[in-house]
């Protein structure tokens, strides 16, 4: 039994330190499956509408939640608990009219941040890599684990706003200087900033951003850690109204 369990299910201390769960509650943590983000940048469905929303009071009624078609993720029903939800995720309850937009906190903890309904339709989706293939198309290699064509020139680090569930491009925002960024990762995560400047190496060492807050400190942070959410102001809402 042990076994079988360890296949399907985290032993509560080897949790993610950012899951909302008590590493000593219970012996067991349900174990994402397979999807479109890491086990370390996500929550399975199940942690969420139990733990986050608590719209469960256990694991059986969060199951059945989840298995009567009653949670949404980016336009879709997902009956797996398992499934795994990340960042800028959009998750609905279409009972209660509630929606919420996945978010990190400054320490690195992934919120739900609750959102207008007409901003449902959209997600952010950052450009990690991009190939050209058959027919002259591009298709982009999106962090959620998407992949879409598009015709137009899109560079690495930009961000897409797809619609959901088309998965269709409306529009995009470039990695440049002078656009409002939030930094995913080291220990500035969770911030918001504005890109002052662009570091490219010439070397194996990674490409650097200095990123300027609100109050005007500076800042140095990897490229890779910048996710850009609009040119003059945020194009999504944000916690505490930022």
């Amino acid at each position: 039994m042990a076994k079988m369990g360890s296949r399907k299910h985290l032993k509560r201390y080897k949790a993610p330190e950012h899951w909302p769960i008590h590493p000593k509650e219970f012996k067991w943590a349900v174990k994402p499956s397979p999807g479109p983000h890491s086990i370390e940048g996500s929550l399975p469905l199940l942690i969420i509408v139990r733990d986050i929303l608590k719209v469960a009071d256990n694991a059986r009624e969060a199951k059945r939640i989840i298995n009567d078609g009653e949670i949404r993720v980016d336009g879709r029903v997902r009956k797996d608990f398992k499934f795994p939800v990340g960042f800028m995720d959009v998750i609905e309850i279409p009972k209660s009219e509630k929606v919420y937009r996945v978010l990190s906190d400054e320490k690195g903890r992934l919120i739900l941040h609750p959102i207008v309904k007409e901003n449902k339709e959209f997600k952010l989706c950052r450009v990690e890599d991009k190939t050209t293939i058959r027919g002259g198309k591009i298709q982009l290699n999106l962090h959620d684990g998407r992949n879409c064509l598009v015709e137009d020139e899109f560079g690495t680090g930009d961000v897409v706003i797809l619609k959901v569930p088309e998965q269709e491009v409306t529009d995009n925002i470039k990695f440049d200087e002078g656009t409002l960024g939030i930094i995913t990762g080291g220990k500035h995560i969770g911030e918001l900033g504005k890109i002052k400047e662009i570091n490219v190496t010439e070397s194996s060492m990674p490409n650097t951003v200095l990123i300027e807050t609100d109050d005007k400190k500076t800042f140095l942070t990897l490229k890779d850690y910048v996710f850009v959410i609009g040119k003059e102001e945020p194009v999504i809402s944000l916690p505490g109204g930022k």
